[in-house]
């Protein structure tokens, strides 16, 4: 099964930086088998097109076509820890129901690689903002998504990039994949850093926990809870704004500091395990009190807001694990 998904042959044609646009199709693009592929989106070291594939059907019975993701990358241009080699080898082994599932892979001209997953239509960061987006509707896809975090964690794989753009839906209401493991951390699978050197340049700006803003390469996958009490915050309140702000140019600093003024400026007595990471103690910040959830999150029903309270706290040994939090009141009562 693996070496079937992960058959691809790199090639030394030079890399064009994008899919082999020299076989047009009527309707788009041609890549591989795949017909009448349109550009969807672009990330970092990678671009994603929407193709429309036939389904099987009973002789005799009028076709039909089902959609499919093409996520095109590009290996060699990539840098540690992004490796989309890595992360093809991880999604083989990581079956899970709220996993987005990858169907196949195959290389193309230019030592690309292109990963295959169902096509969903719309992701959690652009469906919360929905005025017809209902609590219920955020308690399905947040449910999926930490039955997924807890499904990672009891193999000892850290996401690094949990955020609600990167929880796919099926439709606006769910059901919630979590997807896009280009930056995913696992033991047991090389290259991926020392579990004592781990990099700290992960996750997305205002998702980011505070230990990697000082430095420990030695964290663990607590940094997941922090994100995702983040993306329950974002999603459970009436403004969906981001819980913490970043600036306007994802500053470390502006992080640091939108952090320490909601949840009050941290001492070694509030959060022990700073004492060992390299980058505390190195400025002095202003000494700010916390603001309460109540006023960080007005808007958020009582259990969500308790719910984030138990992930996002500064000692990581206290942030709840996802197992726990699926019995959390906020997913348990109706």
């Amino acid at each position: 099964m693996t070496d079937a998904l992960l058959d691809h042959g790199h090639s030394d044609a030079q890399d064009t930086g994008r899919p082999d646009d020299s076989l047009p199709d009527a309707d788009g693009l041609a890549i591989g088998k795949y017909a009448r592929a349109t550009h969807h989106k672009d990330g970092l070291f990678s671009s994603v097109y929407r193709a429309e594939v036939p389904a099987e059907a009973p002789a005799g019975s009028a076709g039909s076509t089902h959609v499919v993701a093409l996520k095109v990358t590009f290996p060699s241009a990539m840098t540690p820890p992004h490796d989309s080699e890595r992360e093809a080898r991880m999604l083989v082994k990581l079956r899970f129901s709220s996993v987005i599932p990858l169907i196949e892979t195959f290389s193309q001209p230019g030592g690309r690689l292109v990963l295959v997953f169902p096509f969903m239509p719309c992701d959690l960061a652009t469906a919360c903002r929905r005025r017809d987006f209902k609590h219920e509707a955020a308690k399905t896809c947040l449910r999926d998504l930490f039955s997924a975090i807890a499904y990672l964690h009891s193999l000892n794989v850290i996401h690094r990039d949990i955020k609600p753009s990167n929880v796919l839906l099926k439709s606006p209401t769910g059901p919630a994949y979590l997807a896009d493991f280009g930056i995913a951390w696992s033991q047991d699978e090389p290259p991926s850093e020392p579990a004592d050197a781990k990099i700290t340049d992960v996750g997305t700006t205002c998702y980011r926990p505070p230990e990697l803003l000082f430095g420990n390469t030695r964290y663990d996958h607590t940094l997941d809870l922090w994100a995702a009490g983040c993306v329950v915050a974002e999603v459970t309140d009436g403004s969906h704004d981001t819980l913490f702000d970043s600036g306007e140019l994802g500053s470390e600093l502006a992080l640091i500091h939108s952090i320490f003024d909601s949840l009050g400026t941290p001492d070694l007595q509030t959060w022990p395990e700073a004492a060992l990471f390299p980058d505390w103690g190195k400025m002095v910040f202003y000494d700010y009190q916390p603001k309460g959830w109540s006023k960080l999150l007005p808007n958020t029903p009582d259990t969500a807001r308790d719910l984030v309270s138990q992930l996002v706290r500064y000692q990581s040994s206290e942030r709840l694990p996802a197992e726990q939090a699926l019995q959390h009141p906020y997913f348990v009562e109706s």
